[in-house]
């Protein structure tokens, strides 16, 4: 049987690379080295338990904390709740997992963190009303001062509650131009589930509730805080969005192109927005779209260069500029997980170096950071024989730019 935790054990618990953890974890105050760097390590022991759909976040006092839900399944499972995780900064491994939030009989499910300017610490998961994704309301818990043991002390518990503009119009014009174009005709049963989609559209209830997270938000200079939400009502994505730090709310306009969720959202230096998403329709690439007016509107909905089998993915705009984006570059499977570099904004994808490459499992719903002291960290969901557990992975550019032999 497949056990990539063979190898963790091997080389001395959870640590890939030879480097010392002095060189992983500089002062505070310090650069991080510019020669390549990486390390990687599991978060808690295996679990048979379903454990997925990551964030991260560093606290003002430069720890780092991890949420992820756990329970006997997903949406149908109502025992699922909300963990986390501390790394206290200059410590060598990870704390024991905690109890986040849990809204008992009902799952809680994707989890997305921030920590803000003011040191506040937001989370953001769906609670699942029916067992059903078109069923979920995006809830946001915030602790004033996350520091500490165990599950911050949480000031704030909202329900984010949306009223898009009507969209019905908009998309059943879309839905119709993706049928007229598509080289062959659908299957049945992909077609079935359009019809279901415009039909639901009519229906103020569709297109308010079922909106979840799966990114981190993105916050603008402005001070703007876009929070990247999709449905799989209608396989969309759309952002919620605050003006003041959070305490209200409104919805943006959808980004309207079937089959592109979860998206993750970039800023160019011009102000130019562009959000990456997962593929969930039949083009088998990355999506991606963009807004110039601070992601209240988007532009047509296309496809990148970077493959995807319908999986998660997330980016981050580093401290010089440069992007980077982790994916499963696959057309199936998630058992191969890149980070890629673009040096011109998204324009081009030319460097890229794989966290995992493995002849089965899944290494999937990467979340992803630059810490103050310049290190990359990435979390992500690890499923193989052995068990389930999230992965940590710190690395730096270089790192990525040696590359590796399997990468484009």
């Amino acid at each position: 049987m497949f056990n990539p935790v063979s190898n963790i054990v091997t080389r001395g618990i959870v640590v890939f690379a030879a480097v010392s953890v002095t060189r992983l974890f500089p002062a505070a105050d310090g650069p991080a080295e510019l020669s390549p760097v990486y390390s990687a390590e599991i978060v808690f022991p295996f679990k048979a338990q379903h454990n997925h759909a990551p964030g991260i976040a560093e606290l003002a006092n430069g720890e780092l904390i991890v949420s992820w839900y756990r329970g006997s399944g997903e949406r149908t499972a109502d025992d699922v709740a909300v963990f986390g995780a501390r790394r206290k900064a200059g410590a060598a491994g990870w704390g024991e997992a905690f109890l986040m939030t849990d809204t008992p009989g009902f799952p809680d499910c994707n989890t997305a963190m921030m920590a803000d300017a003011k040191g506040q610490l937001f989370l953001f998961w769906p609670v699942i009303i029916a067992n059903s994704w078109e069923s979920c309301l995006t809830h946001m818990k915030v602790s004033e001062d996350p520091s500490g043991d165990g599950c911050p002390m949480w000031n704030r518990d909202d329900t984010i509650l949306l009223k898009p503009v009507d969209f019905s119009g908009d998309l059943i014009k879309t839905l119709d131009q993706l049928l007229a174009e598509l080289p062959v005709p659908l299957p049945e049963k992909e077609k079935a589930e359009i019809e279901e989609a415009k039909t639901k559209l009519s229906q103020k209830l569709y297109q308010r509730l079922g909106w979840q997270p799966r990114c981190k938000p993105t916050v603008l200079p402005s001070g703007r805080i876009l929070l990247p939400l999709y449905t799989d009502t209608f396989s969309i994505s759309i952002m919620a969005i605050s003006d003041d730090g959070g305490s209200n709310w409104f919805a943006g306009k959808p980004l309207l192109g079937f089959g592109a969720i979860q998206p993750a959202v970039l800023r160019r230096a011009d102000g130019t927005l562009v959000a990456y998403m997962r593929e969930n329709g039949f083009t088998g690439h990355v999506r991606l779209a963009e807004s110039t007016d601070d992601g209240i509107t988007w532009g047509s909905v296309g496809v990148s260069e970077l493959i995807n089998p319908g999986s998660g993915l997330d980016g981050i705009r580093l401290k010089n500029g440069h992007w980077i984006l982790v994916h499963n570059d696959t057309q199936s499977g998630r058992n191969k997980l890149a980070v890629s570099l673009s040096t011109d904004e998204g324009q081009t994808w030319k460097t890229s170096r794989r966290l995992e490459d493995q002849p089965a499992g899944s290494f999937h719903y990467p979340c992803v950071i630059q810490t103050t002291d310049g290190l990359i960290h990435c979390v992500y969901s690890y499923f193989c024989d052995e068990g389930k557990t999230m992965k940590h992975a710190t690395f730096n550019e270089d790192w990525i730019v040696r590359g590796d032999p399997h990468a484009q």
